[in-house]
């Protein structure tokens, strides 16, 4: 999304001062709120958010006394006719507006159509952590909601590993959502999640996605748009376009975007050249298990091109993949100012306004988001009348894209509205369960990097005082702490709040510079001298990696390292290292230092974490939380250009690899799916090793496999195309886990598959499976697992065929020592 770009609009600085940041950003939230927030939705006499005559206010269209107020018959609207199917009813409605009315629809601003009864509707809405007041004024807060809860970031969220709490959280927000809705203040689409692979450490977007890998990125998004669009557990449809959803929810960016600014490179210019193997296999397939599997209601399109391509005009990837072969039952939607961007900054064929309209459309785009802060409008709202009087575009694309979107419009109860809703308001708003949700994500997302000597937890009865170092940003994290794409929280608990409910708590917060003088460091030096314990809070904030600015290195910044070095030395004992980041940062020195003696990542925590913080480190909780990305040393960055799309290494370039799937390269500081427990715990299975044999029909045709040089001859049939197979198959086993220490805790289970050993150009492992489970102290589970065969042991060929290999591959359960593993022998008769 854009709004880094209004911000960039401010200072020419690519590290411009943090506060500069907050300034503008509250200064556009507050402009914009006022500017576009519907007309009465503050002080009408009813509620809603669609604005009625005399200041009234509105939770649906379709209100008979809202019709006769506007000197309109309902009943002379079949559209209103709620006893026919909503195809039939959007039909009605396209079929009455002028061309020139149904092109000021097509904008994220849509201005209705008084004279038929359609209200304005503004469709920007974000929702990536929590309800956000981010875009035109659509959501907005004040008057009597004065917040929402705000969660953890995306990565720390993901890195609890736990789908049953991704649903939670969405659940939760679509509820505040809804109630907000009631009371005026919202509208019911959401532009979220971001599901964009993190495909290099640098880029400044991590903190809103769920990591690396292509699999929990893609469970996440099945997950938190299950959460949020559901209603009665989202029973299918006999017509998948009529199911109620509470809230529409939409994966971005499609698709290869990852990208924002680095040094010369731009989102907006940038042309992603990408190998097909790594579209389906990286790129494309968060967003088919988003659609097919999570029913997602909306795709945005993103800014750059893919092979030369603007992703927002590519029929192939938005008619034919996603609405076609992957059934997307929505609309899809520009990233705001993608068809302007073609024009301007891409400058795509040289094309105009009316062209890049009409390329965009008749490519599958239904909905042009503009930016609303520069004034302009959307190019479909501004060219899509000449569009069509030019003989560049049919009226009749104009009437699919709008029935796309008013399909989504009927589904979330716009018009008729939605009764199991109608009840939620301010009592449903920061409720107690969902600022407890909120705390209990942040502790299921924290990794405990290092626990050298059993350092954490802090004994409380032994630990009564502490040394709290580091930034005031950091110490007092009432803004780090949210990120970016936050909305007003219900409330801050900041990590001083809650180590301070533990133990005396002595601060020595350092700002602009002073924490690296020689006075900062004699004073926080003192500070170490006099207490039990020294808690150090470090890491990152949004004006180091966020939307429009991607890192440079992977080091501290602003001299942290040295003074935290200088104050673990002055430590009567090993300090403790809590690092506020989103990407992984290289703190090579903390984890070699042995005066650092636990680090701790904390990501960026949400409202509640302040809470979270000192219930880890205090052992109120014991931390099960896995990086859900790789931590590289600082050297990555200068293996291999961020531009380079490729995942697999170049040998002839001297690529490494990107991501635990192909890298290469010297070993890394902490490997995906790192993260230490306060317990120990160990893994027995009665399975041993598995073996299937499976028949190639008549009509199925065996698929050649890249082979390592020296390898046997292939089989008669190397491998089997998924997308010809009837994948009945299935491996199933259980995992025991128990817990060998004396701490109840939570323990995720990862399961990996390896292809066969002779296969070349494959990755070494990928996850197929993951499970949190609670073990108590001297306990075992069971855990039971079944694979798919066709969805966890199959491998992108370079031919882009997804295949199932013939061979023995290998199932890895758990990662690093605590591990085990097994054979798994298929067999592909022909």
């Amino acid at each position: 999304m854009p709004l880094a770009a209004a911000m960039a609009s401010a200072s020419s600085s690519r590290r411009r001062p943090f506060s500069v940041l907050v300034a503008v950003l509250c200064a556009i939230a507050a402009v914009s709120s006022a500017a576009a927030r519907p007309v009465g939705a503050a002080g009408g006499s009813g509620r809603g958010p669609i604005p009625g005559p005399n200041g009234r206010n509105y939770t649906k269209v379709c209100d008979a006394a809202r019709f006769a107020a506007m000197g309109l018959n309902m009943s002379g609207f079949r559209y209103c006719d709620a006893s026919l199917p909503y195809a039939a009813r959007v039909r009605d409605l396209v079929g009455r507006l002028t061309l020139e009315e149904k092109v000021r629809n097509l904008g994220d601003r849509a201005e209705g159509a008084p004279r038929v009864g359609l209200p304005p509707y503004l469709w920007w809405g974000e929702a990536l952590h929590g309800v956000s007041d981010v875009g035109p004024g659509g959501t907005w807060f004040g008057d009597e909601v004065p917040g929402a809860t705000s969660f953890p970031l995306v990565i720390n969220s993901a890195a609890a590993l736990n789908e049953t709490l991704w649903r939670a959280i969405g659940g939760a927000v679509s509820t505040e959502v809804r109630a907000m809705y009631n009371l005026g203040h919202a509208e019911l689409t959401y532009w979220s999640p971001n599901i964009n692979v993190v495909r290099d450490p640098r880029w400044g977007r991590a903190s809103e996605t769920p990591g690396e890998d292509p699999f929990v990125v893609g469970r996440y998004a099945v997950s938190f748009v299950r959460g949020m669009q559901d209603v009665d557990g989202g029973a299918a449809a006999a017509d998948p376009f009529s199911r109620p959803i509470k809230v529409s929810s939409c994966c971005k960016h499609f698709a290869a975007y990852d990208v924002d600014a680095w040094f010369k490179a731009d989102r907006l210019t940038f042309d992603a050249d990408v190998e097909e193997r790594d579209m389906i296999e990286t790129f494309e397939r968060p967003f088919e298990m988003c659609i097919r599997d999570g029913d997602a209601s909306c795709v945005m399109c993103s800014y750059n091109r893919i092979n030369g391509i603007p992703a927002c005009a590519d029929h192939r990837l938005l008619t034919e993949t996603v609405r076609d072969r992957w059934q997307l039952h929505g609309y899809i939607v520009s990233d705001c100012d993608s068809v302007r961007v073609m024009v301007r900054d891409a400058k795509w064929l040289n094309y105009t306004g009316v062209e890049a309209t009409a390329a965009s459309m008749k490519a599958g785009l239904d909905l042009d988001c503009g930016m609303f802060w520069e004034g302009a409008r959307d190019f479909f709202t501004a060219y899509g009348v000449d569009a069509v009087r030019q003989g560049k575009l049919r009226e009749a694309d104009v009437d699919n894209a709008l029935s796309n979107v008013y399909l989504t419009l009927m589904r979330l109860g716009f018009f008729d509205g939605m009764p199991e809703f109608e009840s939620l308001g301010l009592k449903d708003i920061c409720s107690k369960q969902h600022k407890e949700l909120a705390a209990d994500a942040a502790r299921q997302g924290m990794v405990l990097l290092k626990n050298d000597a059993g350092r954490l937890p802090l004994d409380p009865n032994k630990v009564k005082s502490v040394a709290l170092i580091g930034l005031l940003e950091h110490i007092n994290a009432t803004d780090v702490m949210i990120g970016d794409y936050k909305g007003t929280p219900c409330r801050i608990v900041t990590p001083y709040d809650g180590i301070k409910k533990m133990a005396a708590t002595f601060m020595h917060a350092c700002d602009n510079g002073t924490c690296n003088t020689a006075g900062g460091r004699a004073r926080a030096a003192m500070a170490t001298k006099t207490v039990d314990a020294t808690i150090v809070i470090a890491g990152l904030n949004m004006s180091v990696e966020r939307e429009s600015n991607d890192r440079e290195d992977l080091f501290l910044p602003w001299n942290q390292t040295s003074w935290i070095n200088a104050v673990a030395e002055a430590s009567p004992y090993p300090i403790i290292l809590v690092i506020m980041s989103a990407g992984g940062v290289d703190v090579s020195f903390a984890q070699n230092n042995p005066k650092i003696g636990a680090i701790v990542w904390a990501g960026y925590p949400g409202e509640e974490g302040g809470t979270a913080i000192a219930d880890v480190l205090f052992g109120k909780y014991n931390p099960g939380g896995r990086l859900p990305l790789t931590w590289y040393k600082n050297d990555y960055v200068n293996q291999i250009p961020m531009t380079s799309m490729a995942l697999r290494p170049d040998a002839k370039r001297g690529y490494p690899g990107r991501t635990y799937k192909f890298y290469g390269g010297p070993a890394v500081l902490y490997p995906f799916g790192h993260g230490l427990s306060y317990t120990s715990f160990s893994y027995a299975s009665g399975t041993t090793g598995a073996s299937l044999t499976i028949p190639v029909s008549a009509w199925e045709h065996c698929k050649d496999l890249t082979y390592k040089p020296g390898a046997p001859s292939p089989p008669a049939c190397p491998g089997v195309d998924v997308a010809s197979h009837r994948c009945d198959e299935e491996v199933s086993f259980n995992i025991t886990v128990a817990n060998t220490g004396g701490v109840a805790g939570d323990h995720v289970v990862t399961v990996y598959t390896a292809p066969p050993t002779e296969v070349d150009d494959a990755p070494m492992k990928q996850l197929v499976a993951f499970r949190r489970v609670f073990v108590p102290a001297g306990a075992a589970v069971d855990v039971p697992f079944t694979l798919s065969v066709c969805k966890a042991f199959a491998i992108v060929e370079e031919t882009a065929y997804t295949v199932v290999p013939s061979g023995v591959s290998t199932v890895v359960v758990g990662d690093g020592a605590l591990s085990l593993s097994f054979p798994v022998k298929i067999v592909l008769a022909v």
